[in-house]
Parts: structure tokens; C-alpha cells; sequence
């Protein structure tokens, strides 16, 4: 039901409004209808349809599932920029001192001021503005770009492109200039030469158009086109007919390629010529050009800061550069100073002989062998980078640092599996000890749940009237323990009445097993909830 409001209800009633809504939603009773007489779908639940109670709805309807604060007189337009109605041929009653219009005074007159105002001269009285008021919205007050004509970039966009057709044809007449020139020097009078074709080919193709030419660097401009804004498109250099990085080496365990970066950092067929690879990983950018140089930035700073020099890399980049390159200035320097003694103290033999070719052309006979795997075989490993942090210490005569060996969640050394930081190194013996250690303790533990699963024999006694082991001999006579009772019933009364006592008391300390049965049939245990009964 679409109520808004919900007022209480009987019992009977809150029955009758379940088996009416069942009945709307199989369909067997008309659908409830709105205020505006509109059908209201009988599956919304109720806490949609139900409107809220500070809305006072007395009717069912669903508006407030709509946008109900809307306003009609809310608007998104702006205001006219510059739009003039009228202007009038003499100056009127409470216009502008200073112009004649009538939508402002004399105070918020944004014209010049005039030495004679138009209310004395009565000429050259200025048009009135075009006032407008209205409410805007929520989104058209926070607008930034409400008002905003966008025609009015084209302005820039063509003051840009008049700059760039400028640039070009001054340069275009500087070529023609410098190759004519040229042509100039070398005369009419000397025969045609393969230079001379040349330059006047460079001539006839400078004076070709440039949008007649295959220029890679041209930039293709878009402004306000159906594919979207004003946008720059360079061509693309790439061939398309150029191998994918992916498809160089189909091998799986060849170079790994990253879908994600698109990334293939070693080389995907390192036993191929370099000669006739244009492809040689990754690796190579961040070892050749600006990327090693930024490099030997990043160390030389991690190592300036653990010396003691207050110098950041990310906090101050240009000082950390300063000092770089004054400390290469400072080292070249030592080094060359080294040098210049050495070779003043012991000569220079190294000048005497030529240099090899191979020097010279910067080949060596390095080589290096690696198996189908990828893994070198023979010759120098890649050297891996260090960081600032300290590598391969050895501490308490371990031959592995701490974290090289893990069992049972645990990190530890791998040379003598201790689990211990601090732990001295035992090595094999160590090992060994650990081993048997373990060993005998789970033979312990194994015994000792063999023990444990043998159940305990539990031996029930016999325990006599008073407290101790029945013997197997002892067998009471009911005669006796008749009398026995009678006794103690006596000398129980002889306790409760002192007159019955005589002076003088005879003591027999020989107790038979029937006067102990005696005993304890008349004792008084105050814990019975029956004593009270018993005499």
C-alpha cells in the first residue's frame, strides 16, 4: 500500500489490508490509484512506498519518490553581455547624471566622466541596458562555465595557427635564401655536378608545399568536431607492419611479458645477432642514456646522507644535482692528479706500443653462454643493484645472513638452521644435535600417548563401617550387635541426663567391630536433614 502516513490499526483491520495487497498482487483486485489517477504498481515494497511522515500525505501517491522540490522558476540561462533596449534623444526624469541611461545612477555609472554631465548638456545620451533577474539552480549557481561562449576560442585558436603559418614561412624563405646563395657561389660557368643536383633538388622540394609532403611531425587539429573538442593529434612513426615484442620468441620460457605495462624487460632472443635486433628488452633503457645517469644520482645522494651531509634527493633535486656534479669534478680531478704521479714516478710504457684494434673499436672477447632455460652457463652474471641498506653481513660466525632458512612459520640461518638472531653459530654439529634433539622428543611424546590411551584400572575397596579396609575374615554377629546398640543407647541417655551418672566411671578401651557398627548407627550427622526426628 502507498499510504504516507501510517495511522494504527486493529487487528482485523491489519488483516484485511494483508489479504487485500495479496489479492492486488495476484491480480484478483483492482490496483490502488494516486491522487492523480494514476494505477500504482502493487509490487513496490512498502518502504518505498510508504512517503515520510513530515510530508503529511493523507492520500496514497508516490510523489515523493519523484524530484518534488523542483521548481519551474529555477533556470540555467545567463545574462545578455552588452544588450542595449532603448536610448533615448534628451535626458529623462531620475536617469544617469553622468550618461542618461535609466538602469543606473550616477554612482554606479561604469562610463567616463564627463566634464558636463547629460543631464545638463542633453547629448549623446547613452542607451539603457538590458537588465534581467532570475533564480538560478543549485548546479547553475556552482557552474563555473555557466555563460561561457564557446566560439569565442576559436580567437586563440586562430591567433596560434597565424603564429605557426608565420614560423613556417619565415623559415621557409630562410632555406630558399641560404640555398640560393650557395647556388650563387659556385657560378654558371662550372659543369653540373652530382652537389648541384642536389641542391637544386632541395630547392624544388623547399618550394613544395608543406601539406603536399609525408611530414611525420605535422600536427592534425580538430575544432569542434563531432569526434570531440579542439584536439592535436601527432601521426604515428611506428610502422605497422613492425613484430610485436610478444611474438619475437613464442618459446614460454623465453623473456616474460607484462600484459598489463606492456613491458618485456630482458631480451626475448639474447643468442640472435645485435646486428639484426631492434629489440634488445627493456633493461636497456635503464642502463644506457639519462636513466644510469639519474641512477648514479639516486646513490650518490643515499651515500652523501649516510656520511652526515644533509642533502634529499626528493626534498631538493637541484642541490642533490649540484653536489653530484661537483663531487664527479672533484673526483676527476684526484684521479687525474693520481694519475700525473704515477706515471711521473714510474713512466708511461703503456704509450710506447699502439693500441689494440680491438680497443680502439671498444670490442672485447667477452662472452657469455646461457642453456634452453635462460640461464648462463658461462661467463659474467648480470650484476644485480645493491640498495642503502646493509647486504651480505655475517654476525656470530654464521656463513648466511639472518632470513636464508624458514621451517615451521619460523625464519632462521641457514647454515646451522638455529631459529635465534642472536644465536652463535654451531654448524653441522649443531645440525645434528638439533636433529636428535627433535628425534627424542618425539619418541617421548610418542610414549607417553602410548600411556596415556591404556585406561586406568580402577579397584573398588571394601571399606568398613568406621573408615578402614574391611578385612576378609571379619563377619559381625547380629546378637552382639544388638547389644552393642543397646549399650550405646544407654550411655547416650547417661550423656543427655547428667543425674544418671555416677561418681565413679568405669573406662573400657577395648572396642570390638560391633561396638564401632554401634557407634556410627547412633551417631548424629548434622548434615541430615532428618535428625531432628530420630530421638
Amino acid at each position: 500500500m502507498a499510504t504516507a502516513s501510517v495511522s494504527f490499526k486493529s487487528r482485523e483491520d491489519h488483516r484485511k489490508q494483508l489479504e487485500l495487497e495479496e489479492a492486488r498482487k495476484a491480480g484478483l483486485a483492482p490496483a490502488e490509484v494516486d491522487e492523480d489517477g494514476k494505477e500504482i504498481n502493487p509490487h513496490i515494497p512498502q518502504y518505498m512506498s510508504s512517503a515520510p511522515w513530515y510530508l503529511n500525505a493523507d492520500k496514497p501517491s508516490l510523489k515523493h519518490q519523484r524530484n518534488w522540490k523542483s521548481d519551474p522558476n529555477y533556470t540555467k540561462s545567463w545574462y545578455d553581455r552588452g544588450a542595449k533596449l532603448f536610448q533615448a534623444n534628451k535626458y529623462r526624469k531620475g536617469a544617469c547624471e553622468n550618461c542618461g541611461a535609466m538602469t543606473h545612477d550616477k554612482k554606479s555609472c561604469m562610463e567616463r566622466p564627463r566634464s558636463l554631465g547629460a543631464k545638463w548638456t542633453n547629448i549623446n545620451i547613452a542607451p539603457d541596458e538590458k537588465v534581467e533577474s532570475f533564480e538560478l539552480d543549485y548546479d547553475g549557481k556552482r557552474d563555473r562555465w555557466n555563460g561561457y561562449d564557446p566560439s569565442t576560442y576559436t580567437r586563440v585558436i586562430a591567433d596560434y595557427e597565424a603564429r605557426e603559418e608565420a614560423r613556417k614561412k619565415y623559415l621557409k624563405e630562410q632555406q630558399l635564401k641560404k640555398l640560393e646563395e650557395n647556388d650563387g657561389d659556385e657560378g654558371g660557368e662550372n659543369v653540373a655536378s652530382e652537389e648541384d643536383e642536389e641542391d637544386g633538388l632541395k630547392i624544388d622540394e623547399a618550394k613544395v608545399d608543406e601539406s603536399a609532403q609525408m611530414d611525420f611531425a605535422k600536427v592534425e587539429k580538430r575544432v569542434r568536431t563531432t569526434g570531440g573538442g579542439s584536439t592535436g593529434t601527432v601521426r604515428n612513426l611506428r610502422i605497422r607492419e613492425d613484430t610485436a615484442k610478444y611474438l619475437l620468441n613464442l618459446d614460454v620460457n623465453s623473456a616474460y611479458y607484462d600484459p598489463k605495462t606492456r613491458s618485456m624487460r630482458e631480451d626475448p632472443l639474447p643468442d640472435a645477432d645485435p646486428n639484426d635486433k631492434f629489440y634488445v628488452g627493456d633493461n636497456q633503457n635503464r642502463l644506457s642514456g639519462q636513466a644510469l645517469e639519474f641512477k648514479q644520482l639516486n646513490i650518490h645522494a643515499w651515500e652523501a646522507f649516510d656520511k652526515g651531509q644533509d642533502i634529499h634527493m626528493q626534498a631538493a633535486p637541484s642541490q642533490a644535482e649540484l653536489l653530484f656534479k661537483s663531487f664527479k669534478i672533484k673526483k676527476e680531478k684526484l684521479k687525474s692528479e693520481s694519475k700525473e704521479k704515477i706515471m711521473e714516478k714510474y713512466g708511461n710504457a703503456a704509450s710506447e706500443e699502439p693500441i689494440a684494434r680491438e680497443l680502439l673499436l671498444g670490442q672485447s672477447e667477452q662472452e657469455i653462454e646461457y642453456d634452453r632455460t635462460g640461464r648462463i652457463i658461462k661467463g659474467q652474471d648480470v650484476a644485480l643493484p645493491k640498495s642503502k641498506y646493509e647486504e651480505d653481513v655475517f654476525i656470530n660466525n654464521h656463513t648466511t645472513v639472518w632470513g636464508s632458512w624458514w621451517k615451521d612459520h619460523q625464519w632462521g640461518y641457514k647454515c646451522c638452521k638455529q631459529t635465534i638472531r642472536n644465536s652463535y653459530c654451531t654448524g653441522l654439529a649443531g645440525i645434528e644435535a638439533a636433529e636428535a634433539s627433535a628425534d627424542l622428543m618425539k619418541a617421548n611424546m610418542a610414549r607417553k600417548e602410548a600411556v596415556e590411551d591404556e585406561p586406568v584400572r580402577n579397584e573398588e575397596k571394601r571399606l568398613a563401617t568406621w573408615g578402614t579396609d574391611v578385612p576378609d575374615y571379619l563377619v559381625l554377629d547380629k546378637k552382639l550387635l544388638d547389644e552393642a546398640l543397646k549399650k550405646e543407647g544407654a550411655r547416650k541417655k547417661e550423656e543427655m541426663d547428667e543425674r544418671k551418672r555416677k561418681y565413679n566411671v568405669k573406662w573400657n578401651d577395648e572396642v570390638t567391630a560391633e561396638d564401632m557398627e554401634a557407634y556410627r548407627m547412633k551417631r548424629i550427622h548434622h548434615d541430615d536433614p532428618m535428625r531432628d526426628f530420630l530421638h
